[in-house]
């Protein structure tokens, strides 16, 4: 079947508090995505961020972010009084995400919510904190102690709460026992939420698209309960950190300074940790996009402490052996492999051997600076694929046009035929829609014929990213019918069959 969707991120949806969330917009927008045709919605990482608001940077694999509950849904269910968040400083630009004003204002409005639930609904909370315990101890002591040592990374805690001794770890949940209610009563609010909204979904045949980022930051709960997972040194600080070489868009790699897997030491026991967290993704989402594939083939290692990726080296990773495990254990799931970078031979075999599709971005056909070349250009997309325009880490269509070399922006508007009267976003997400691509997902962004104002993030950058927000209105029934137009030319509307899909 070929099908279409969508990529907007939560944050991204219109709300009068500072950023997108779960409610009233969100299920606005499903009914978007069916009334213009589409199959999919695809969207970030939905995670508690830290510092940087980096969702592929998040304090756990599990939890869900607070930022994203709904403050009206709250209000009606008695959690919340109206005027205990109306007035409120959520920043000055509707269109964009101001995250120092929500850290400092969502806090304590969420605070009297958890408070009112813990006391109407102690029972189901107890009981949802009991069944997800297996990450929610931990998670919720983390976050507690995080605000207790005012932020800093916990291998700046106390030695007992880094090495999490025992004693140490019972006395903190002792003296921190109305914390700890606080951060799993956000997780439980933030739960039900994302399970009405997913259960929605499927009501109306929208399947929801998740990204799982291969690495976890430092920072977190992941690491901090697991550390014997990754290369970590005797003081429990990273030996190597991870990042990406030099190429025609960093003079100096990428360093994103996670820390690596201990690839021996998870295959000694299946790569359990692995399994349970690709597995709890699947909670969440009906498709999962795999971030970083090829670093299961082999991936790049950099000295910590570095100052950029140029020192670093390749290593080999875990390869099929990993996604055999994961099969055996997961099942096989729908899974989407981003599978962009730096391609060997090796890592299209492993490609090949999971069985995956692998996405084509419409940008990189055309840009000398990445040189991928042809095998992005749409005449080349297999049927098992899944075409962009481009994706979160790209500019937007329009963008892209006026950032790009002329010579490439040339080429692209001669293969594309691209036309001002039809709109040059349009026609390049007509290339993609057009395509033998079994899916093809589009940013909102490019459907709103927006310019780099409109970028979600730039690699290697700091600040600045991550904010865009739609407008109220982005959504309109004149938009709709237009993309639904496209959908029925090229065969991507859900019932109508062709190609394979995701």
């Amino acid at each position: 079947m070929r099908s279409a969707g969508i990529l907007m991120p939560i944050t991204a949806l219109p709300s009068p508090w500072g950023v997108g969330t779960l409610g009233r917009a969100a299920r606005a927008f499903l009914d978007f995505l069916v009334e213009s045709g589409q199959t999919y919605w695809q969207i970030l990482p939905i995670g508690p961020t830290g510092y940087g608001d980096s969702p592929y940077q998040p304090f756990s694999s599990y939890g869900g972010n607070p930022y994203f509950i709904d403050l009206d849904d709250l209000a009606r269910q008695g959690l919340l009084q109206k005027e205990e968040y109306e007035g409120l400083d959520w920043g000055s630009q509707p269109g964009r995400v101001d995250y120092s004003a929500l850290y400092r204002q969502r806090f304590p409005v969420l605070r009297k919510a958890v408070e009112r639930l813990w006391a109407g609904e102690e029972e189901a909370v107890r009981e949802f904190c009991q069944k997800e315990a297996r990450w929610l101890e931990d998670y919720a002591l983390f976050m507690a102690l995080k605000d207790r040592f005012d932020g800093v990374p916990w291998q700046s805690w106390p030695e007992g709460l880094r090495r999490r001794q025992p004693q140490a770890l019972e006395e903190a949940r002792g003296q921190l026992a109305a914390e700890l209610k606080f951060w799993k009563g956000l997780q439980f609010l933030f739960f039900a939420q994302w399970d009405s909204l997913k259960a929605l979904a499927a009501e109306k045949g929208i399947s929801i698209i998740g990204d799982l980022p291969i690495y976890v930051a430092e920072d977190s709960a992941d690491v901090w309960a697991h550390p014997e997972q990754f290369q970590m040194d005797e003081q429990l600080r990273p030996t190597r950190v991870a990042g990406c070489p030099p190429d025609g868009f960093s003079a100096d790699g990428q360093l994103w300074g996670n820390p690596l897997f201990d690839w021996a030491r998870m295959e000694q026991d299946g790569y359990r940790w692995w399994m349970e967290r690709i597995s709890f993704q699947f909670r969440f989402y009906d498709v999962l996009r795999i971030d970083h594939f090829r670093g299961f083939d082999s991936y790049y290692a950099i000295p910590a402490g570095a100052e950029t990726a140029k020192e670093g080296a390749w290593e080999p990773g875990p390869g099929i052996a990993f996604f055999r495990s994961m099969e055996r254990v997961v099942g096989q799931r729908p899974i989407i492999a981003e599978d962009l970078g730096f391609l060997t031979p090796s890592v299209q075999k492993l490609l090949e051997d999971t069985g995956y599709p692998g996405m084509k971005v419409l940008e990189f056909a055309f840009d000398s600076r990445d040189g991928g070349g042809r095998v992005y250009q749409p005449h080349n997309y297999p049927a098992h694929c899944v075409a962009y325009v481009g994706t979160h880490d790209n500019d937007t269509a329009l963008g892209w046009l006026s950032t790009a070399r002329p010579e490439d922006v040339a080429l692209a508007r001669e293969y594309l035929h691209l036309d001002p009267a039809e709109g040059e976003n349009w026609g390049m997400m007509r290339a993609i829609w057009s395509s033998a691509a079994g899916c093809a997902i589009v940013q909102m962004q490019d459907l709103l014929g927006l310019g780099s104002e409109g970028r979600m993030n730039t690699p290697s950058t700091l600040g600045g990213n991550w904010q865009w927000r739609a407008l109220p209105g982005f959504d309109s029934p004149a938009l709709a019918r237009r993309v639904r137009r496209q959908m029925e030319l090229y065969e991507r509307l859900p019932d109508e069959k062709g190609g394979e899909a995701v």
